[in-house]
């Protein structure tokens, strides 16, 4: 799997931070974006499963604490996953289902724990691996709509114009896309999945 799309966003990650100064807030410990069911790419649930694969040889109980956690979350939401539960993969109108956000109301998976999230740490078991989203989330970032959006606890004293000098580099989309429907290609995949289904056979 190439390395080159992870390298990118992480790059542009360091720039935003670095823009951010005090207004970006996010630490070990604040959880509150491992919560909550969401899409990811194939290329995401792949360098997942490379991560638990690699965790497995160096910190097996840590790894099998992954395996608990994801057979638990799965059994809370197998029931209402909008998609092929043996593919794994998820309806184009996912979005419609009640185990998914939606902006004007609170979803059945908003409060459900991502399962890489350690409880006790509040940390990232699979940091390095992690999804593009989660390595995205935090720095302003540009909505399909053009507007700038941000995690609700930074940049809270922040101006318009100080939230603008630290968006993220608006092209990683665009790049991310085009990685992904490369990685696609390439591997013979499509759609989405989420990541306790990812790591459901790993």
């Amino acid at each position: 799997m190439s390395q080159s799309l992870t390298q990118i966003v992480d790059a542009a990650l360091a720039s935003a931070v670095e823009r951010s100064g005090h207004h970006l807030v996010c630490r070990p410990g604040c959880t509150q974006c491992c919560h909550g069911v969401f899409p990811i790419s194939q290329q995401d649930a792949a360098r997942l499963r490379q991560g638990l694969q690699h965790l497995r040889q160096h910190d097996s109980a840590r790894a099998d604490r992954i395996v608990t956690r994801v057979a638990e979350s799965l059994a809370r939401i197998t029931p209402l996953f909008p998609g092929d539960i043996t593919t794994g993969i998820l309806n184009d109108n996912y979005e419609e289902s009640p185990l998914f956000a939606d902006e004007s109301e609170e979803s059945i998976g908003d409060s459900e724990p991502c399962p890489v999230l350690d409880p006790t740490s509040g940390t990232c078991d699979l940091y390095e691996h992690r999804p593009i989203v989660c390595r995205t989330f935090g720095p302003p970032m540009r909505t399909p709509e053009g507007n700038l959006a941000t995690c609700e606890l930074c940049y809270i004293a922040a101006t318009t114009e100080e939230i603008a000098a630290c968006e993220l580099d608006p092209a990683i989309p665009d790049v991310e896309a085009t990685s992904n429907l490369a990685y696609d290609a390439e591997h013979h995949l499509s759609g989405e999945t989420i990541v306790a289904l990812a790591l459901r056979r790993s």
